[in-house]
């Protein structure tokens, strides 16, 4: 450590130049780690913008029902809070309403992760200070993160742009210039924040809770005005890209906006990497209290997690509640479009409109919390791979109680989540308790089938752990995007959610969910077998 500060403090006063030495090689080998997730979350976000236009074509085939759907949905307070007004009857305007801010958010998301993968984590990791061993200069890492960050947000914006092209040219540029720069925005806020923290896990959540910050804020302003002129929707990030109006009359001056934040956020995480050693941080982590007061792994897991799981809670309740609000007025917003209704019907099943509704966010609360269950799943990796679980394991504690810990708090977390969703959307609803929280609870078993799979690569391949996002990810495209695209129901079966009665409503059918039980047993069985006989970070 005193030889890299000594090695930077001579790049210092030799020029900014010393200081990026490296950036290049780092570069390099950020592309080549992600050589996987990079062009995985590029196709899924470019896809999911690209599949709109066609989607909405089978929904709203003429300009008339265009027309109409744009009024019925500007005049629903509560699909502006959940999508943004919106602002053109054109396809593409259609398009850029029902998938921009989404794009926008998946965008952020792929951004923070690789500004934070390849910072924080790094420096967590120990494999920073081996780097900077050689000519690295002092900001090179930081450069090297928000380049990969680059490259990432231009393809999905080339994507975009180029996927775009036939509904406009101008509106397909603003759209993936939207999309790009609210990506790099979080980018940029992901690197202010991994100088702050000690910990990679609380950057990406201190970042993702910014992120969901945002879209609070722009869905409370679009709830209250029509015309996303609110103040609210203006402090948001998220507003400025619904804001930008891709496909009608395009306000380009909002991309001012972007870049005038992306600028500065960078120069204060600049300013902050040239301040800091490598490893330490701005705002280190509480020493705990002298003599411990934790029992058991359980509790550990537990003191670890317990802020994810409550943030997590939270925000389930609040989309409960906003949800069963929506299911009231489901037919005034499908109003006489069978093409929407069909649309509902296959993602919910046929048992009424608002039955339907009811279980098609009862679905989407399911595949929401299979990122949940994944997250905490991976926990148990992130703490083998930063050696923090060496110490805990050095002790009187196995490997399958320590794992246990973890997956407690994974598997028994993502029930509390469902329970509490199945609350809110009986209490926005006003319905009776009972069914709603038996339809939730029924999503448990393809929750824990993914669980269970991210188990089994955290326990036998490590490496290919990350993997499990992508599967959930997949997952929540084919639940999301299947039904407007009347996918055949074999495609729609590759998720376990395709499998579920479509609750409330449909009949029960206890042999699917037995099945997934037992699959997501077998895999958890299997994932801890294999965690039991390997080496730690292998």
């Amino acid at each position: 450590m005193t030889a890299l500060a000594e090695a930077s403090g001579f790049a210092s006063r030799t020029g900014g130049s010393r200081q990026l030495a490296g950036t290049g090689a780092l570069l390099r080998l950020a592309l080549r780690r992600d050589r996987v997730m990079m062009p995985v979350w590029v196709l899924v976000v470019g896809g999911l913008v690209l599949s709109m236009p066609g989607a909405l074509e089978q929904t709203y085939g003429t300009a008339a029902e265009r027309a109409d759907a744009m009024r019925s949905m500007n005049a629903n307070s509560s699909m502006r809070a959940l999508y943004s007004p919106v602002f053109g009857d054109s396809l593409g305007a259609l398009s850029a309403w029902r998938i921009g801010v989404y794009a926008a958010i998946l965008a952020a998301v792929m951004s923070l992760i690789i500004v934070v993968r390849h910072t924080r984590e790094e420096e967590e990791t120990g494999r920073q200070e081996m780097l900077s061993a050689a000519m690295v200069g002092r900001r090179a890492p930081l450069t090297a993160a928000l380049l990969a960050a680059f490259v990432a947000n231009a393809a999905v914006g080339l994507l975009i742009a180029g996927g775009m092209a036939g509904q406009g040219s101008a509106g397909a540029l603003a759209l993936a210039l939207g999309v790009a720069g609210t990506g790099m925005l979080f980018a940029t806020m992901a690197a202010i924040v991994a100088q702050l923290t000690e910990s990679a896990r609380l950057a990406k959540g201190l970042t993702s809770g910014v992120l969901g910050a945002a879209y609070v804020l722009k869905a409370a302003g679009d709830a209250g005005s029509e015309g996303g002129s609110s103040a609210l929707t203006w402090v948001s990030p998220l507003g400025w890209t619904e804001n930008l109006r891709a496909y009608a009359g395009e306000r380009w001056w909002v991309l001012l906006l972007v870049a005038a934040a992306v600028v500065a956020q960078g120069a204060v995480a600049y300013g902050l990497a040239g301040r800091r050693d490598v490893g330490m941080s701005f705002l280190p982590t509480r020493p705990g209290p002298a003599s411990g007061r934790l029992a058991s792994a359980g509790g550990l897991a537990w003191r670890l997690q317990r802020g994810s799981v409550l943030g997590w809670t939270l925000g389930f309740l609040a989309s409960g509640v906003v949800f069963g609000g929506m299911a009231e007025g489901a037919a005034d917003i499908v109003g006489d479009n069978e093409n929407t209704r069909d649309i509902i019907e296959r993602m919910g099943g046929q048992a009424g409109l608002t039955d339907a509704f009811l279980a098609t966010m009862v679905g989407m609360l399911g595949m929401v919390a299979s990122l949940y269950v994944v997250a905490s799943v991976l926990r148990l990796h992130g703490e083998e791979t930063s050696q923090r679980a060496e110490p805990v394991l050095a002790g009187a504690v196995g490997r399958l109680r320590w794992a246990g810990g973890h997956l407690v708090i994974a598997f028994g977390g993502a029930v509390l989540l469902m329970l509490v969703g199945g609350f809110g959307l009986a209490l926005g609803y006003g319905s009776d308790l009972g069914p709603i929280l038996g339809a939730c609870l029924v999503q448990v078993a393809a929750i824990w089938a993914l669980g269970g799979l991210a188990v089994l690569l955290v326990g036998a391949v490590p490496r290919a752990a990350v993997a499990a996002w992508g599967v959930a990810g997949v997952c929540l495209a084919i639940g999301w995007i299947g039904p407007a695209l009347d996918l055949p129901q074999a495609a729609m079966n590759l998720s376990p959610y395709g499998h579920l009665p479509k609750l409330p409503g449909s009949p029960m059918t206890w042999a699917p969910v037995a099945a997934l039980l037992a699959t997501a047993a077998t895999l958890t069985t299997a994932g801890l077998a294999g965690l039991h006989r390997r080496d730690l970070t292998t």
